[in-house]
């Protein structure tokens, strides 16, 4: 009898996590980094950075985008736009930090270890 058993890609399990901050945070960015309305090349360029950070980055430069963006909406003013960007960056990256929690029960690397 033949046993199945998945094969698994050391190192990649973050990738699991990164769906929602990849769509969810180009726009709170470049909201904080721009303003209220940001030019579309600016929202282009996020998105731009995001993607390639899924398809040619590691878990640590991904942590790292993490971490600045996180920076960054605490540092931003207090306008309207700027309260929702920061209040969405930070849901976002709330969840993504819970979900890595998850992550590590299951056997894969959560928390800080990279």
């Amino acid at each position: 009898m033949v046993s199945y058993s998945p094969v698994r890609r050391p190192g990649r399990s973050w990738l699991s996590l990164t769906p929602e901050p990849e769509v969810e945070l180009p726009a709170a960015i470049a909201t904080l980094r721009h303003g209220v309305e940001p030019a579309p090349g600016e929202l282009e360029r996020e998105r731009t950075r995001a993607e390639r950070l899924v398809v040619r980055g590691s878990r640590r430069r991904w942590e790292r985008w993490l971490d600045e963006t996180r920076a960054l909406a605490r540092s931003q003013g207090d306008d309207r736009a700027t309260q929702e960007a920061r209040a969405a960056a930070m849901d976002v990256i709330s969840n993504h930090d819970a979900l890595k929690l998850g992550l590590a029960e299951r056997g894969g690397r959560g928390g800080r270890g990279r």
